[in-house]
């Protein structure tokens, strides 16, 4: 089996796409002398070269890369070798045009950005698998190559196609999935508004229609487009393992919540030998540096704890938001090394050089448009320089306080058309809890709602609103084996198939909660509610309440007006040997707080150390020893506690008691012992 690093390299990964085919070739070993003095390790190459590799249909030409990877290797740098098949070239779009997608209402795309494949194209996929077995035997045994990048983020920008190719494709994995029409029918609950198939060759993809479509049709189209660019996927890897056994083959992924919706993230995870990821600053105004580590820790998660890799990042601004802001200084670091106290095994970027031409020449680079003479330039170095100090952490993994079980299945059938308010937003939610916790200063592993939770004393469910039986029976035998559950509203609502559970919500969370809930009661835009809580404190809240019944639970917060005013709001069910939580309404940061507070306590969960906010302490662990990773996002300088002497490995020296950390600045400690 491959292994799962990158072969040949032993140092933490630095670097990022380099595309030499942008500039003439007389400027490549300008990059590899700058690449060397930056201390690049590692770049990605051949992403998006499918053009250059075969100008024209059966015709290649490899001498270009040929040269380049020599290049890299004759300078100690490792290649992370693209296929290419995130853009076939023109030529193939005129012999094939029907392998360009098709969206729901009919109108298909043209070519001429990337992304733009019919994952159903057999044609697509033929040509696929051919210039990934040319690439495969050609470089193999290349001593540059390090690792194998498939493709180019899965599902950006689309994931789904509605041509007849795709429809036929949807009919045979319903067929497999399913195996008769009559099991599709009951689970899509045809029986309403007369939507009865009396064979599969009657069912079509959920193409425009004049009103809302049938979900269950909506939410297995998306499991099957999905399955479909999985396929393609696995059906490249397959041929790389088979050609260059040992080096581990890996695609990019984007596992940030705000910035990828249609790829099951759990499932893509067991099927690469390195989960990779790229991440981007959304900068909207909020603490980006939260959705930094919200990103990491649920990359990290995908990757069952294991290392992984952050393959992409930006080293100041992007090009593609409404505003794009450079970072501030420093903060480049700050954000890399941040990634890599979450468990990344290193820190790339797109891209190496600042491209000139083309629809990405304003967003940065590792080598940008002003050359050495620049701060980015500086700092680029500077990086180099403190990630080839950090080598001893390789290996190493992060360790978690707590979970939050977050399921791609359940975002899509929670986002799908009618549902009792658009005004909750499932992310929103995950954001807000994960928050409140970053701000305790306690560490998130994410997880699947039916994985093993018994290493974690609390849980939280933000938003899971499709909850199979087996999650809801997993969530009771947890409880009842002593942990702590926080569970927000409209969660366990229903299964699969997005079929209400029977009887009472929340179905699969009943019996674990203590309670039912009689009737959902979203509020309209701009109102708001407030809870009392045990103490007389007052908190408030917005776009949800619900008719709670306790059958068990104990009341801790009521609310104190609107149409739910005197029924419970917050509960606390004692169940075997542990406790579960249920919020019935949306609350803010306060609110959350107070709640988790609570539910820390039950759960015998206490913060790393009374910590200034914004100042972030993780932990990485393992043979090589412990390390400990402070960040400070703050403009004041702040002080760590140390529970063991080190020796500070940024700077040489050694920390006893309480560790010094400048504004802005990252420390990484070497703990004793």
């Amino acid at each position: 089996m491959p292994d799962t690093t990158p072969s040949g390299l032993t140092r933490l990964a630095f670097g990022g796409d380099y595309n030499p085919e942008q500039w003439p070739e007389s400027v490549w070993r300008e990059d590899v002398r700058l690449m060397r003095e930056a201390g690049v390790t590692m770049v990605s190459v051949g992403i998006f070269s499918w053009a250059l590799l075969e100008p024209a249909p059966g015709v290649h030409d490899f001498g270009w890369l040929d040269r380049l990877l020599d290049l890299l290797h004759e300078n100690g740098i490792r290649a992370d070798l693209g296929t290419p098949t995130v853009v076939p070239p023109v030529w193939f779009f005129r012999a094939h045009p029907e392998a360009l997608p098709v969206t729901a209402d009919g109108t298909r795309y043209a070519f001429g950005s990337r992304g733009a494949i019919c994952h159903s194209n057999a044609a697509y996929r033929a040509a696929a698998a051919d210039i990934t077995t040319r690439l495969a035997t050609r470089y193999a045994e290349h001593p540059a190559l390090a690792l194998w990048h498939v493709h180019n983020e899965y599902g950006v920008p689309v994931s789904a196609c509605y041509c007849d190719s795709c429809a036929a494709h949807f009919r045979r994995w319903l067929a497999d999935t399913y195996g008769t029409v009559e099991a599709v029918n009951e689970a899509w609950g045809t029986a309403f508004w007369g939507q009865r198939y009396a064979s599969f060759d009657e069912i079509e993809p959920p193409r425009l229609t004049p009103t809302v479509g049938n979900p269950g049709q909506a939410l297995d189209y998306k499991r099957f487009a999905d399955a479909t660019m999985r396929e393609n996927f696995t059906a490249e890897r397959d041929i790389l393992h088979r050609l260059a056994p040992g080096v581990p083959v890996t695609t990019n992924f984007m596992t940030a919540l705000s910035q990828c919706d249609s790829v099951d993230y759990w499932a893509w995870g067991r099927e690469v030998d390195l989960v990779s990821n790229d991440h981007y600053l959304i900068t909207d105004g909020r603490r980006t540096h939260v959705n930094l580590a919200m990103a990491a820790d649920l990359t990290r998660s995908v990757a069952g704890g294991a290392p992984w890799l952050l393959l992409e990042h930006s080293t100041s601004g992007v090009n593609w938001q409404p505003r794009n802001p450079a970072k501030a200084p420093g903060q480049m670091a700050r954000n890399s090394l941040a990634h890599v106290a979450r468990g990344s095994e290193g820190a790339m970027f797109f891209q190496w050089r600042q491209s000139r031409r083309g629809a990405e020449k304003f967003h940065s680079a590792m080598l940008p448009h002003g050359g050495t003479d620049t701060r980015v330039w500086r700092e680029v170095v500077e990086l180099g320089a403190a990630l080839d100090s950090l080598g001893a952490v390789r290996g190493t993994r992060t360790r978690a306080d707590v979970a939050v079980l977050w399921d791609w299945h359940s975002w899509w059938a929670q986002n799908l058309q009618w549902r009792p308010s658009e005004d909750h937003d499932p992310r929103e939610r995950a954001d807000a809890f994960y928050e409140a916790l970053y701000d305790r200063h306690l560490t998130v592993d994410f997880a699947h709602p039916e994985a093993d939770l018994s290493a974690y004393p609390l849980v939280v469910v933000p938003a899971l609103y499709l909850m199979t039986e087996a999650a809801g029976n997993n969530l009771q035998e947890y409880v009842e084996n002593g942990g702590t559950l926080v569970v927000s509203y409209f969660s366990g609502i229903v299964d699969e198939h997005d079929a209400v559970h029977e009887g009472a919500c929340p179905g699969a969370l009943r019996d674990v909660l203590g309670l039912t809930v009689e009737e959902l009661s979203p509020l309209l835009a701009g109102e708001s509610v407030r809870i009392t809580g045990p103490d007389g404190g007052e908190l408030g809240a917005d776009v949800w309440t619900e008719f709670v019944v306790p059958r068990g639970a104990e009341t801790v917060w009521t609310y104190a007006d609107g149409l739910t005013a005197g029924r419970p709001a917050v509960t606390r069910h004692r169940l075997g040997e542990g406790t579960a939580w249920y919020v019935s309404t949306r609350l803010g940061p306060e609110g959350l707080d107070a709640l988790l507070g609570r539910a820390a306590q039950d759960a015998g969960v206490a913060p790393y150390a009374e910590l200034p906010r914004d100042v972030e302490v993780v932990l990485r662990t393992g043979e090589a020893g412990e390390y400990l990773f402070a960040v400070n996002h703050t403009a004041t300088d702040a002080k760590v506690p140390l529970h063991a002497h080190g020796t500070e490995l940024l700077t040489g020296e050694r920390a006893a008691g309480c560790l010094a950390l400048p504004a802005g600045a990252v420390r990484v400690v070497r703990l004793d012992g």
